[in-house]
């Protein structure tokens, strides 16, 4: 088997269905570009872990999406753990790790695999991500968490200068977005890896709960002799605000989680140092993050006015959400997008995920939501910080 594509999804029934009709479009492309990767055929596997939700998620998608194998858990056993449990399963020769609050564009498979054939030096392969709004996710690319590099993005030097090489070191701002590199550091959200490495390497460690298990396996990638690639002329929507709400709890787990980072693998006086400077940190970003979360609320309190709606994209697509759409919210359509607030973009044979999300990296800062024909949903986030809307 060629890929295993695997998702930890928790109370998010919405954007998994959405990511999964991206997942199957694009494994299905790739079937006939070159005759692999079609589910039926066994040349690829997806398997979802539900992390015991309790938004109905595995019954509303089982029968939407029946070459999924689906693993429900009896209690939230946190990222790594969840995605070992299916890595274990897995018969891919390659292993994509992937959020449930993502779209692929249908090439994803026909591009990033023979990237990695080609080149078997890269040990795990990450590509451009973009948020809800079209704006471009500089965790997509990231060094190691240096003492340095941790102190710019915690002081906010690297906000300052985001692509210098000596104060941008955590986001690796001074490499083109638009351009291939070699990286320390990819995002678990989207996260293509060799499964023979992978035997190498354990998997994820399970003692990261959540956050920086996807930093340290990129550690143990380079530790086992591999480099970690960037491929830019990949794009993805990562929605971000459902899977990671940026509120001061989100903080505390995530310097907590970069302190077990610093702990497994920097030792002695220097560790020591880093380890009191991020508990330190922690307190002061968890009062900053309060502020922020309070007033990204308001923000997103001012738009949940009358919308105005443009729909764009395929025709079909379109009229399956239209009536829906505006029949229960009272929203009004324009006809074009310079008059909108909302702009829902309708995936289908005349209007791809791929042409979606070019959509959203030209008009960035918007607030979109997507469409998958014949799916019962419409998704988007256009604020990071905060949950997704469906």
């Amino acid at each position: 088997m060629k890929v295993s594509v695997i998702i930890v999804s928790y109370n998010v029934k919405y954007f998994l269905e959405q990511s999964l009709c991206s997942v199957k479009n694009a494994i299905d492309q790739c079937s006939m570009a070159n005759g692999k990767l079609k589910p039926e055929e066994s040349h690829a596997e997806v398997i979802v872990v539900d992390n015991n939700s309790s938004d109905g998620s595995l019954q509303y998608l089982q029968s939407k999406f029946p070459f999924v194998r689906f693993i429900s858990n009896h209690e939230n056993t946190g990222f790594a753990r969840a995605n070992n449990q299916a890595l274990q399963q897995a018969k891919g020769q390659f292993i994509l790790f992937l959020n449930p609050d993502t779209i692929l564009p249908g090439n994803f498979f026909s591009t990033c695999i023979p990237a990695m054939e080609n080149a078997p030096g890269i040990g795990a392969l990450g590509v451009q991500m973009i948020d809800g709004t079209g704006t471009f996710l500089q965790e997509s690319k990231r060094g190691f968490p240096t003492t340095w590099a941790s102190f710019c993005k915690l002081s906010g030097l690297t906000a300052l200068f985001p692509n210098s090489a000596f104060f941008a070191k955590y986001y690796l701002g001074h490499l083109d977005r638009n351009g291939n590199h070699e990286v320390d550091a990819l995002s678990g959200a989207c996260m293509l890896v060799r499964k023979d490495v992978l035997d190498r390497s354990g998997g994820f460690d399970e003692r990261f709960f959540m956050y920086a298990e996807d930093i340290d396996l990129s550690f143990e990638i380079r530790q086992s002799g591999y480099i970690n690639y960037y491929l830019a002329e990949i794009s993805i929507i990562h929605f971000k605000g459902e899977s990671t709400k940026k509120d001061a709890r989100y903080v505390k787990l995530f310097y907590k989680a970069m302190i077990q980072f610093v702990q497994k693998h920097y030792h002695g006086t220097k560790g020591g140092l880093y380890t009191g400077f991020l508990k330190m940190a922690i307190w002061f970003r968890s009062l900053f993050a309060f502020g922020g979360l309070r007033l990204a609320n308001r923000q997103r309190g001012h738009k949940n006015g009358k919308q105005k709606i443009f729909f764009a994209g395929d025709g079909s697509g379109i009229k399956e959400v239209q009536n829906i759409i505006t029949g229960s919210t009272g929203s009004t359509v324009v006809q074009s997008a310079s008059e909108a607030n909302e702009i829902v973009l309708c995936e289908g044979r005349d209007f791809s995920f791929s042409e979606i999300i070019e959509t959203m990296k030209l008009s960035p800062g918007k607030n979109y939501k997507i469409h998958a024909l014949h799916s019962s949903s419409v998704v988007g986030s256009d604020n990071s910080r905060g949950s997704g809307t469906t």
